[in-house]
């Protein structure tokens, strides 16, 4: 249900407005410019509809006009409907002169009013759809090997790229699950000098500890039981180019020391073998571990850390990405609805508010399967919380004046980052609480991979026994 602001000095307007317009809205009602700037920059309401009498000047329209004013400063495109008498005509078209949306003249007509608002809602819409698109398009244009983003961090993020990418040497990249490491790997190689080599990617925490020395320096002919031919392993498969160790941290302790030769001197033998193989490629490594810590518990070795860590980068969480998460649900939109020939214009205001609200353990990855299920799910041409897995619960009607303040609870003063934070950590205790503990269990609550629980569990210092 879509917010809307209703400023105005006269309780008796408060009330009809209130009467006739609580099944459509949810309603925010202000007395005078503080506290309508104050509830305008906590909800953020597409349309407002603002008497210009108001106090101290109830008589003039010094107040209205100032309130006009600061509100289109921080919002341009808020469609703000002036409610005025008809002695105040000129104030009203001078309003509009500012950037006001529409004015309309007491005494009011809550059907032509209503029919007004709806105007203003769908315009509101449609301009906010087109925006979320062209912001997309332009993305796509100048994204980085298919690194999307805007916010200050991701600028932060595709500057290092740019300054080490031609440089070769070793970079960790360090982030959460699903943050897009592989997605910097390739970035620093289509950009490098290697190029036109071969980009070659390995998880080292996907494939059994047995076979990773074998994947990755190959083996010789009956080196083990079923070796019947010699294999290369993905590091020769790297030469001239570049090789990606994924989730690193994973790494066994007596592989690391091979790896750790192979940096410092450039050969590797097979497994089975003892020719000594000379090797040109450049190393980028990730994790999302704290790499720091793991060192500390002497689960990963020091000096493999300062012979892959020459630059670190690190990725910021999706939840840390605001100006991004819709950003990016566009880009998805757009791409799945073309792929699977679906005809879905847009994000819902539910859908939006959902979508915001929501801490993205899983990161941008988690982001794309929600888009991608919702594209599949929508049946109408707006996206719902229903599509995108999130259950859609109706709304309570706000109450007027000061009382509203109070309505952010346990929330009160605290940052956008701060509440996020707060509301992922109350989710990850109710979830170990509901499933006893079991990993397995609250990790499919929380619709995550169990890594991405328990980087979560020691984010928060939570303990699942």
């Amino acid at each position: 249900m879509e917010k809307l602001l209703i400023v105005d000095d006269s309780p008796e307007i408060h009330q009809q407005l209130k009467w006739g317009l609580k099944k459509d809205y949810r309603l925010l009602q202000a007395k005078d410019v503080g506290e309508a700037l104050r509830l305008f920059r906590s909800h953020r309401p597409k349309v407002v509809t603002l008497d210009l009498g108001l106090p101290p000047d109830a008589d003039g329209a010094t107040e209205g006009l100032r309130g006009l004013k600061e509100i289109l400063s921080e919002a341009p495109a808020t469609k703000v409907i002036v409610l005025s008498g008809n002695e105040e005509r000129e104030n009203a078209l001078k309003a509009v002169a500012l950037g006001a949306y529409d004015f309309y003249s007491k005494p009011i007509e809550l059907a032509e009013l209503k029919t007004i608002l709806q105007r203003a809602f769908h315009l509101a819409a449609l301009e906010e759809e087109n925006r979320g698109l062209l912001q997309a398009t332009q993305a796509e244009q100048r994204s980085m090997s298919g690194i999307f983003g805007q916010c200050a961090k991701m600028e932060e993020v595709f500057t290092t790229i740019r300054k080490v990418a031609s440089v070769d040497v070793p970079v960790l990249i360090l982030g959460e699950s699903g943050t897009g490491k592989e997605l910097v790997a390739r970035a620093l190689h289509d950009n490098s000098l290697r190029k036109d080599g071969p980009f070659v990617p390995i998880n080292c925490g996907a494939i059994p500890e047995n076979l990773l020395e074998s994947e990755l320096f190959g083996h010789e002919k009956g080196a083990f039981t079923g070796a019947q031919s010699l294999v290369k392993g993905k590091v020769e498969y790297a030469q001239g180019g570049t090789l990606f160790l994924d989730e690193i941290g994973e790494m066994p302790a007596a592989l690391q020391v091979k790896l750790l030769r192979f940096l410092q001197e450039r050969v590797i033998q097979r497994v089975g073998g003892r020719e000594d193989i000379e090797v040109d490629v450049r190393v980028v490594a990730a994790t999302n571990i704290d790499i720091q810590q793991a060192i500390g518990g002497g689960r990963f070795r020091e000096d493999l850390f300062y012979r892959i860590g020459v630059i670190s980068m690190e990725l910021p969480p999706l939840r840390e990405r605001d100006e991004d998460i819709f950003l990016l649900a566009h880009l998805f939109l757009h791409r799945y609805s073309g792929e699977f020939g679906k005809k879905v214009r847009g994000i819902g205001q539910g859908a939006r508010e959902a979508l915001r609200s929501y801490a993205w353990p899983g990161n941008v990855r988690e982001l794309e399967n929600k888009i991608k299920r919702a594209v599949v799910m929508a049946d109408q041409p707006f996206l719902e919380p229903g599509d995108l897995g999130f259950v859609d619960t109706a709304p309570v009607e706000e109450p007027a004046g000061d009382a509203q303040a109070g309505m952010a609870l346990d929330y009160e003063g605290l940052t956008l980052k701060e509440a996020r934070q707060r509301l992922e950590k109350e989710l990850l205790l109710v979830a170990l609480e509901k499933e006893d503990g079991n990993i397995v269990r609250s990790a499919e609550t929380l619709g995550v991979s169990r890594p991405t629980l328990y980087d979560l569990m020691k984010k928060h210092g939570v303990q699942s026994g």
